[in-house]
């Protein structure tokens, strides 16, 4: 075992986690999105309890009311006696660093309960929307003994798809505004999307945003009704002919048939139809093997991303790489010497060999 798990074991709050005490679970966090000193022995010893949780992602753009979903849906299943999780990821403060739109302010009808916990992340910078660590704050409330780990973040163009690697189930929100649908098939949503769900849908245009979304999954599939390009031919009589086009392909390959589903979170209308297609997407995922080779994926990248992390450490942190990247600026600007070389120096210095730069 490396020095990195060694390093100080946290023995007194393991057992708190274990004994489900949530200032032990409020602690371990902390110590993980911090990177304190053996957070990597605190998820190595807790990995085996990992896996049992139904993680969902909660994404789409900026006032889609993600956040009002994630907490009545969190109400709901508490009337089911489920135990939820919840994630929330907002962008970072230019200024603190911290999370600017404080999720948890907005969740306060639920941050009581018992049942539920809520911890606010910020992405500090990170590209695809989400903090570096969330998935292995997810990894802690999964091991935790959450039932349901929901994890909510801004839709911020790309960050859509790295969602689609953090959770089980992804449900994708859009709003009924002009260009959310060709929003979505500019970010890639519709790779990503296990269920659609149009929220505030007491608004003009949801019917119509659900029929585009839904004559969109079936022009994905190669495919659309023989009337599409007809004059007079009514959207919602497409729609139809798109949905069952999509249920029959997705039940011939034994694939999931992305559902849109139509809610308005502040009343809490269309929750109880969520929760039933999250669950039978749950029931798909562990039927089908899906669910299977969706976590053998994540962890593959979860290996990935602790090596970046350690190699990052030691050519920065412990390593000569800043004071050789420093000597060599002049030299840089000058044209004297390539960023290319620079790096071989700094990755050299790890003992580490050849980067495939210049030689």
């Amino acid at each position: 075992m490396t020095a990195e798990i060694q390093a100080a074991p946290h023995a007194d709050l393991l057992t708190g986690f274990r004994a489900g005490q949530r200032t032990a679970l409020a602690r371990a966090i902390s110590i993980v999105e911090n990177g304190r000193a053996g957070f990597e022995r605190v998820l190595h010893d807790l990995h085996a309890d990992m896996g049992r949780a139904h993680r969902v992602g909660i994404t789409g753009p900026p006032g889609a009311g993600k956040s009002t979903l994630t907490s009545k849906l969190a109400l709901h299943l508490r009337t089911l006696d489920e135990r939820i999780g919840i994630v929330a990821v907002d962008p970072s403060s230019p200024f603190t660093g911290g999370a600017l739109l404080g999720d948890r302010i907005r969740m306060t009808n639920i941050s009581t309960d018992p049942g539920i916990f809520i911890r606010s992340m910020a992405t500090r910078g990170h590209l695809g929307g989400l903090a570096t660590t969330t998935k292995e704050v997810a990894d802690l409330l999964d091991a935790y003994g959450y039932d349901r780990v929901v994890l909510e973040t801004v839709g911020v163009g790309q960050s859509e798809l790295e969602i689609a690697g953090t959770a089980d189930t992804s449900v994708v929100v859009l709003v009924p505004e002009s260009g959310d649908s060709i929003q979505a098939m500019k970010a890639g949503l519709m790779e990503v999307a296990d269920i659609f769900v149009i929220n505030k849908a007491d608004r003009p245009g949801a019917d119509r945003l659900a029929q585009e979304i839904e004559v969109m999954l079936h022009m994905r599939l190669g495919d659309m009704p023989t009337n599409a390009g007809h004059h007079g031919v009514s959207l919602k009589s497409v729609q139809k002919a798109a949905r069952e086009g999509v249920k029959a392909a997705a039940e011939q390959h034994g694939e999931w048939a992305i559902p849109v589903l139509k809610t308005v979170a502040q009343s809490g209308e269309g929750l109880e139809e969520l929760a039933r297609t999250l669950d039978q997407h749950r029931v798909y995922l562990h039927e089908s093997g899906e669910l299977s080779r969706r976590r053998q994926a994540r962890l593959a990248e979860r290996v990935r991303a602790v090596v970046e992390r350690r190699l990052r450490r030691l050519a920065w942190q412990r390593g000569p790489g800043e004071h050789i990247l420093e000597s060599h600026l002049a030299a840089l600007e000058g044209g004297e010497v390539s960023p290319y070389a620079v790096a071989d120096l700094i990755v050299n210095q790890l003992g580490l060999g050849p980067a495939g730069g210049p030689t």
